[in-house]
């Protein structure tokens, strides 16, 4: 079982997912590539697999530098003969910056006092490509592309973003609520706007009450000094208007408020500016003490708002005219839904409960730029003459997404694109933007039908859709030089991600890599005929790749980071299982480790554990590494000890689109622990295992759906172990749980159905509750609030372990281990 990765695929389900694969447009040639070629580091070692000791927990939970330091954010040389790419330090926090030229074996550190010179993987190119900005620690630098030299632009405490060239070829950049241009030649620099939150100062404002205008109308002093202010202040406004040396005027965007976004066209004449009623990100009241702080006395930290406590937000769209000084609000009725009651039926719902009636009625919905989690440009993108510009909108009730673009003549928004989902709009997968040398084509990221595909659209016209199929794509970059969209997509089968492009004039899509495994982030060379990228496998961490774009050439390794310590374990291969469910038509993917001697006729069963992750919204049955990485090698260290492990990806879990995402909508904790059933189920029928002898564990979410099977389902398993568990929803974050179950007061059955705290009584089986206290994701309180509910339902067969130092992720050896040791101990007890 552990002589290389395996897939097993139901022969049904190999028809279903080849058929699933096909594009939009023309099919195009595959590129694939060969088993990987490899070029070793000084630090490389071999991949051979050869027992040297024995694998214990606390080899398992120990500092993970003992594993692999894998190399991240790797990107090129300007003139691609080799990538930079950031390592760890050996039993440090610091990672430092390595340069690895392809013609070389070894790889060297960037020295400290050079590192400014490199530090352009953010970079912008100015329209002619000879020059190159960028910033480091907060200060701008630019590049002279000919010739090589580098010019630092600024030097101060202030930190720099948003660097863009204008379409003049000034670099503009911005500085708190200030933006800036500079001449990169003559390093003058012009501020261009500047944004103040409060209202625009009177000199000579009206009087207030029958006192003052009596005094202004009785006493000349008061008149004079009136007029006197009002002369300096109209000359200083004309002197700003009509002197081209002076910084202009402040936009006093009203009292009371806070800046959310700011973007500067590229033409340098106008902004678009989002702004707010400054919201807290908690009350007074949400703090949590630190038993263990460096005072040696109980320090009260602050943390976050509950979503029980969450009020609405909106975000109000401004247009800035830099030449005019004129400021334009728009209105969001433009966009189809804008006043739409989208929660009718569910408050419909909860008022029937209650015994009222509810009437539905039409009101402005709540609306805010996008908050996409993976995105690092924001909501508002502008073409490249600045012509025009789009903005992604949501509703902050979460079943709508727009992509509307700016009529700067009729100074309104027009509706490009409405994603309306019953469930909630994905947090990931809104990728959009101008296509290349465009002011009027874009592209975007949707799940419209069932699965995270690419389209593109002419403004005011009709979508075209690049991808389609069973996949998701992840990761899009545009690349003008090839008029290509690059992308990963599990295409192939959910848990194979390989690296594609799609020409997006075409429509015809190539496959670029065939490594079966993960291909996790990539870079293209400058000079767009290679590709550097992070793969990995389930038994290798993650390492640096290369590959040719121009031909069907092999991908060629370029570090080897995993120690020689680590790879003289024989670790378990997982296979890749599609479980069949028995209340949906799409498998439930399920990692499966064995014990390297297993036997399936063997007379005595196995007993087993089963694994759930957490995050909810993650992939884990795939062919990568994992990112419970001390959990992977735990499950090895279980198979050692005579079990089977299975590891599933249940519903709600990322990689098998929409429909899969938001089964649980509403409904947190029912639809996974019917999948855990089905689990179990096959694992009976299929793998040998004593169903009577099976125990699951499992951190966060995977915490919390350990407390709904335990509570909902006793008997599935005869032990479990919740880890930083989540036990009422209506105490957890707004931005993830709004979206699913809506909020308390608009949907407490949602609530109450999904908390394992309202299912407490059901406890029959042993239950281990590991919960660190100074965890600022999942509370402490989570935990404590759970067990006197079990005091008081008279429960017996539970036991508590508290971390006193550890937040959400563990950080100390010390804690990992005695979990795990407690783990361990649980199933050793109650399953053998």
């Amino acid at each position: 079982m552990k002589t290389k990765f395996t897939v097993s695929i139901l022969a049904a389900f190999i028809a279903a997912s080849c058929a699933a694969t096909d594009v939009a447009g023309t099919s195009g040639s595959s590129a694939t590539t060969t088993a990987p070629e490899t070029l070793s580091l000084a630090d490389g070692n071999t991949s051979s697999a050869v027992e040297t000791g024995e694998l214990t927990i606390k080899q398992i939970m120990s500092d993970q530098d003992w594993v692999a330091r894998s190399p991240s954010s790797a990107y090129w040389l300007l003139d691609g003969t080799g990538v930079l790419y950031q390592q760890k330090r050996e039993n440090s926090v610091i990672s430092d910056w390595f340069h690895l030229p392809l013609d070389k074996e070894n790889a060297h550190k960037v020295p400290v006092d050079r590192l400014h010179n490199y530090a352009y993987s953010d970079g912008v190119y100015n329209d002619d490509r000879s020059l190159l900005a960028y910033s480091f620690e907060g200060n701008v630098f630019v590049r002279d592309l000919e010739s090589g030299d580098v010019r630092q632009l600024t030097r101060d405490e202030a930190r720099q973003s948003q660097l863009t060239f204008l379409n003049d070829g000034r670099l503009s950049y911005r500085q708190g609520n200030d933006f800036f241009v500079v001449d990169p030649q003559s390093g003058l620099t012009a501020q261009v706007a500047s944004l103040a939150t409060r209202n625009k100062p009177e000199a000579v404002a009206e009087p207030k009450d029958f006192v003052a205008r009596e005094q202004v109308e009785l006493i000349e002093f008061v008149q004079k000094e009136r007029r006197d202010r009002q002369e300096r202040a109209d000359y200083r406004a004309e002197l700003t208007n009509e002197n081209p040396s002076l910084a202009p005027q402040s936009f006093y965007l009203g009292e009371n408020k806070q800046i959310v976004a700011a973007s500067l066209s590229p033409a340098g004449d106008k902004l678009i500016v989002a702004i707010t009623d400054p919201q807290s990100w908690r009350d007074d009241g949400d703090i949590m003490p630190n038993y263990v702080a460096e005072s040696g006395r109980v320090e009260a930290e602050s943390v976050r708002r509950r979503v029980a406590d969450a009020k609405p937000v909106e975000h109000q769209l401004l247009l800035l005219d830099l030449e005019t000084g004129e400021q334009t609000p728009f209105t969001y009725n433009t966009l189809p839904g804008w006043n739409e009651d989208v929660l009718a039926e569910v408050k419909a719902e909860n008022y029937a409960a209650q015994g009222k009636d509810y009437e539905s009625e039409q009101a402005p919905r709540p609306i805010t730029l996008m908050q996409d989690w993976g995105w690092e440009s924001g909501a508002i993108r502008w073409s490249a003459t600045g012509e025009n510009a789009i903005v992604m909108l949501e509703a902050w009730d979460n079943k709508d997404r727009w992509i509307a673009s700016v009529d700067f003549a009729g100074k309104q928004l027009v509706n490009q694109h409405r994603l309306h989902d019953d469930a909630w709009i994905n947090y990931t997968h809104n990728e959009f933007g101008f296509l290349p040398n465009s002011d009027d084509r874009i592209w975007y990221q949707s799940e419209e039908d069932g699965y995270a595909h690419l389209y593109t659209q002419r403004l005011g016209g009709n979508q075209q859709q690049l991808t389609s199929g069973k996949f998701v794509t992840e990761s899009p970059a545009v690349d003008a030089q090839t008029q290509s969209i690059y992308f990963t997509a599990n295409a192939s089968h959910p848990g194979v991600y390989e690296l594609y492009r799609v020409n997006y004039e075409s429509g015809e899509t190539e496959q670029l890599t065939d490594l079966d495994g993960m291909v996790e982030s990539f870079e293209l060379s400058p000079g767009g005929d290679q590709v550097v990228f992070s793969y990995s496998s389930a038994l290798q961490p993650s390492e640096l790749y290369v590959q040719s774009l121009l031909s069907s050439a092999s991908a060629k390794r370029l570090t080897h980071t995993a120690t020689e310590q680590f790879n003289s374990f024989d670790w378990s291969v997982p296979e890749i299982v599609p479980v069949p469910s028995s209340n949906v038509d799409e498998p439930i993917y399920t990692r499966v480790y064995y014990p390297d001697d297993y036997d399936p006729n063997r007379a005595e069963k196995y007993p087993a554990v089963v694994f759930i992750h957490g995050a909810g919204y993650l992939q884990n049955a795939h062919a990568g590494w994992s990112n419970y990485q001390r959990e992977f090698m735990f499950h090895t260290f279980l198979n050692r000890q005579g079990y089977v492990v299975l590891d599933l990806d249940y519903r709600g879990s990322k990689g098998y689109g929409r429909d899969w995402r938001t089964a649980i909508y509403r409904n947190m904790g029912w639809p996974e622990v019917e999948d855990l059933v089905d689990v179990v189920q096959w694992a009976g029928e299929n793998t040998n295992v004593d169903t009577d002898r099976m125990g699951t564990y499992g951190g966060s979410y995977g915490g919390f759906l350990t407390f709904m099977a335990l509570f909902n389902e006793p008997g599935l398993f005869k032990a479990g172990a919740a880890l930083r568990p989540v036990s009422d929803w209506a105490h957890y974050n707004t931005g993830y749980t709004s979206n699913i179950l809506n909020l308390p007061d608009d949907d407490p059955i949602a609530y109450r159905r999904s908390s394992p705290i309202y299912f407490t009584e059901g406890l029959q089986d042993a239950l281990l509750i590991n919960s660190p206290m100074v965890d600022d994701n999942v509370f402490f309180q989570d935990s404590v609030r759970l067990v006197q509910r079990l005091i008081e339902h008279e429960k017996e067969d539970f036991e508590t372990a508290i971390f006193p130092v550890e937040p959400h992720g563990f950080r100390q050896p010390s804690s990992w281990l005695d979990e795990y040791r407690r783990i361990y101990e649980l199933f050793e007890e109650n399953l053998k």
